[in-house]
C-alpha cells in the first residue's frame, strides 16, 4: 500500500475523528486529508513531480503532517531533516540529495535563506502554515505511483561519520507499519505521545502505524520540562509512550513521574539503543501495570526488525526478543553460518545479525558500494553483534564499528557501561576507543553524575570488582551531559574526539 493511502482511507472511515492533537491544535483525519490534498496541488504548481526529492525542514507538528502527505500525494520523495542541523550538516545534505523544492516554516524559514546564501534562486523554498492553506474543490489525484517507488531519504544520525540517505520505499515503510501494528496490538482507540521527531526512523513509524490504524498523534515537543509532557498525556489520555533510554531516563531522575497515575496508558516501548534493565525494573516499579516492549531496529530496516513480548521481560532480561512479524532474522559467524545457541545468550558464540523482509530499504542514496557492503544477497547486515539463547531469543553484545581494540582484546563498550550505570548516582556514562600508541585503542569512560557524591576512584574500584582487568578504563573524565543526537543517540565519534587530561583517570 501507498503510505498517503494511510490518511486516505482513513479519512474515509473516520472523517470526524482526531488524527493529531499539538498543544491547542487539533485536526481530524478529513481536515488533515483536504489540506494536504490543497498543499500537494501547491507543490504541483511550483513544479514538484513523482520523483523529486523535497526536503521537509520543521519541527513535529501538524503543518509537518499536512507536509509529509501532501509530498507523497505528488510522488515526490520525502527528505526530512533535524532542524537543528548546523550550516554544513545542512548542505552536505541538499547538495546530496539535490531536491526540487524545501518545506519550512516561519520559524526556520530565515534559517534556510541563511544555508543557502546566493545562487540558489532555482530551488522552491515554501513556508507552509495551515491557516493560509487555500482549500481546493477535488481531491489530488497525483500521479500513478507503486509500492516499489521511493517514498523517503532518512539520514543517518552520523555518529561515526558523514550521514548516509538511507532509500525507503512505500512497500518497505507500509510493510514495517504492518508489524509494528501486529505486535503492538494497535487499533483506532490508541493516542501514542510523540516526543521523537519524525525524521527520525522511530518517530516515523509512530506516524505510519497510527494514520494507518485511524490512531492519534499526541505531539509534545517539551520534552526539556518532562512533567508538563506527563500533564499532556493525562490530559490526552494517551495510551502508548515511545522513547529511547535517555527518555526513560530522564523520566526516572528528572520528573515527579512518581506523583502520577496512567489509568489509560496501556504500553511503552523503547527503542534506539541498549537500555539497562535495571532502569526498566525501575521505571515498572512506578508504573508496574503497563506492558513495556523492548525493540530493536536500524533505519536501513525501516525501523524495526525485533521486539521482546513484554511476557518475556524477566525470563529473557538483556534480550531483545525475536523477529517481528514477517521478517526473519540470523545471526551468523565470519563463516556465514548460523551461530551455536546456548542457555543463556550470554555465553555462547557471538555473530552479526543479517535481517530479510520487505521492510529492509533501497540502498543509500547515491552509494551504489555502500549498499553492496550493507545488503548482500538479499540480506541486510546490520553490523550488530549478537547472542542467541536456546529458545531463539537475540541479544546484542554492540555495534561492530563500536567494539573497542585494546591490544589483542575486543571489547564491548556496552558492558563496561551497563556495570558503571549500577552505581548509585551514575545518570548515563559511555564508553570509548580512544586512539593509544602501546594498545591500539585505550578505554576512555565518560560519566554524568547526579544527586550523589562520586569520585573517578570509586567508579574505577567498581570495575576493578565487576570487571576483567583489560576492560577497565585508562581514564574517566565528568561531564555535565553526553553529547545526543536529536533522537537521543550518544555522538560516540564527539566523545573520541574530545581533548581529555592526559592522566590516568
Amino acid at each position: 500500500m501507498l503510505i498517503h493511502e494511510f490518511l486516505k482511507n482513513s479519512a474515509k472511515a473516520y472523517e470526524n475523528k482526531i488524527a493529531v492533537v499539538h498543544d491547542k491544535n487539533r485536526l481530524s483525519y478529513g481536515e488533515l486529508n483536504i489540506l494536504s490534498d490543497a498543499f500537494a496541488a501547491a507543490l504541483y504548481r511550483e513544479g514538484v513531480q513523482k520523483g523529486d526529492r523535497v526536503i521537509m525542514f520543521l519541527n513535529n507538528s501538524i503543518e509537518y503532517l499536512i507536509a509529509y502527505f501532501a509530498t507523497l500525494k505528488t510522488g515526490a520523495v520525502i527528505v526530512a531533516l533535524d532542524t537543528k542541523l548546523v550550516s554544513r550538516e545542512f548542505l552536505n545534505v541538499y547538495k546530496d540529495s539535490m531536491p526540487k523544492a524545501i518545506i519550512t516554516d516561519d520559524k526556520n524559514h530565515h534559517t534556510i535563506k541563511k544555508f543557502l546564501g546566493t545562487g540558489n534562486d532555482d530551488i522552491k523554498l515554501l513556508a507552509i502554515n495551515k491557516n493560509s492553506i487555500t482549500i481546493q474543490d477535488n481531491p489530488f489525484n497525483c500521479p500513478d505511483c507503486i509500492e516499489s517507488d521511493l517514498a523517503m531519504i532518512i539520514y543517518t544520525s552520523g555518529t561515526t561519520g558523514q550521514p548516509k540517505g538511507v532509500m525507503l520505499s512505500h512497500l518497505n515503510l507500509s510493510a514495517n507499519a504492518d508489524s509494528i501494528i501486529k505486535y503492538l496490538h494497535l487499533t483506532k482507540n490508541d493516542k501514542v505521545m510523540v516526543v521523537l521527531p519524525f525524521f527520525y526512523s522511530y518517530g516515523n513509524s509512530l506516524l505510519t502505524t497510527h494514520i494507518k490504524t485511524g490512531g492519534t498523534l499526541v505531539i509534545n515537543n517539551r520534552f526539556l520540562y518532562p512533567n508538563v509532557v506527563l500533564d499532556n498525556m493525562i490530559a490526552e489520555e494517551v495510551t502508548g509512550f515511545a522513547g529511547v533510554p535517555s527518555s526513560f531516563s530522564i523520566l526516572i531522575n528528572k520528573s515527579s513521574l512518581r506523583k502520577y497515575r496512567f489509568p489509560k496508558l496501556r504500553y511503552v516501548t523503547q527503542a534506539g539503543g541498549a537500555m539497562l534493565p535495571q532502569m526498566i525494573e525501575n521505571f515498572l516499579k512506578i508504573i508496574p501495570d503497563v506492558q513495556f516492549y523492548v525493540m530493536y531496529g536500524q533505519t536501513e530496516a525501516s525501523a524495526r526488525l525485533a521486539y521482546l513480548d513484554p511476557h518475556y521481560l524477566k525470563g529473557k532480561t538483556g534480550s531483545v526478543g525475536k523477529a517481528i512479524p514477517d521478517v526473519e532474522l540470523v545471526v551468523v559467524n565470519k563463516a556465514g553460518t548460523p551461530v551455536m545457541p546456548d542457555k543463556t545468550g550470554e555465553t555462547g558464540e557471538t555473530g552479526e545479525i543479517k535481517a530479510k523482509g520487505k521492510n529492509i530499504m533501497l540502498g543509500y542514496w547515491n552509494s551504489p558500494d555502500e549498499t553492496a557492503l550493507t545488503i548482500k544477497g538479499g540480506w541486510l547486515c546490520t553490523g550488530d553483534l549478537a547472542r542467541i539463547d536456546e529458545d531463539g531469543f537475540i541479544y546484542i553484545i554492540d555495534r561492530k564499528k563500536e567494539i573497542i581494540k585494546s591490544g589483542a582484546n575486543r571489547i564491548s563498550p556496552l558492558e563496561i557501561e551497563n556495570i558503571v550505570l549500577q552505581l548509585p548516582g551514575v545518570h548515563e556514562c559511555a564508553a570509548v576507543g580512544i586512539d593509544d600508541d602501546l594498545l591500539g585503542e585505550a578505554i576512555h569512560l565518560f560519566v554524568v553524575v547526579e544527586g550523589f557524591s562520586i569520585e573517578k576512584k570509586d567508579i574505577l574500584l567498581y570495575c576493578k570488582k565487576n570487571l576483567a582487568s583489560y576492560k577497565l578504563p585508562k581514564k574517566i573524565e565528568f561531564v555535565s551531559e553526553l553529547p545526543k543526537t536529536s533522537s537521543g543517540k550518544v555522538k560516540r565519534q564527539v566523545l573520541k574526539d574530545a581533548k581529555l587530561p592526559d592522566h590516568r583517570c
